[in-house]
């Protein structure tokens, strides 16, 4: 057996020789905006009096912003669990579709009701985002950040929704 301050000094040289070979991260900011239509949709309405719904989505958009998915076409899997005056939990999935690969995002959302000017009510969507898998030349991408929903700006239809991620992202 060896000298157990040379082996213990030998093993953390070796791990920090690999780490150094790895290279450093490459950390990218990103914002990006999407305008997301809806394509499917099914709602299932509460009978109960409370207007509370739940929509199940799929809505595509085209993103555009600052970093790699920027440009790519995305598609929206959602679950919005909404109770109008009240609050809801919308989450799901955006698919980011890239010239290099596909790039999965999960989301969840607090949706919170608050008195607008008009006396009526309006809505804030604000939640976190995070990659869950990607492929191609995206494949062991990390990242996270926050997502804003809000009614897609004019000539946008009613139902459509502007997506906003901010955060970062780190190249496997």
């Amino acid at each position: 057996m060896g000298d157990p301050v040379v082996i213990k000094t030998f093993r953390n040289a070796a791990l920090g020789a690999l780490i150094l070979a790895a290279g450093p991260a490459l950390t990218e900011e990103i914002t990006i905006e999407a305008v997301m239509v809806p394509q499917e949709q099914m709602r299932l309405d509460f009978e109960d009096g409370s207007n509370h719904f739940v929509l199940m989505v799929r809505r595509e958009g085209t993103a555009g912003g600052s970093g790699i998915l920027d440009g790519a076409e995305v598609t929206e899997h959602g679950w919005h669990d909404i109770q109008p005056g009240t609050g809801g939990d919308p989450r799901g999935y955006l698919t980011f579709d890239t010239d290099e690969g596909l790039v999965y995002v999960q989301f969840r959302v607090r949706a919170v009701f608050v008195p607008d000017e008009a006396g009526g009510m309006r809505l804030l969507d604000n939640g976190y985002w995070e990659v869950v898998g990607a492929t191609g030349a995206h494949e062991g991408l990390q990242g996270a950040g926050t997502l804003h929903i809000t009614p897609a700006p004019a000539p946008a239809a009613a139902p459509d929704r502007l997506f906003r991620l901010d955060g970062e992202l780190v190249a496997g």
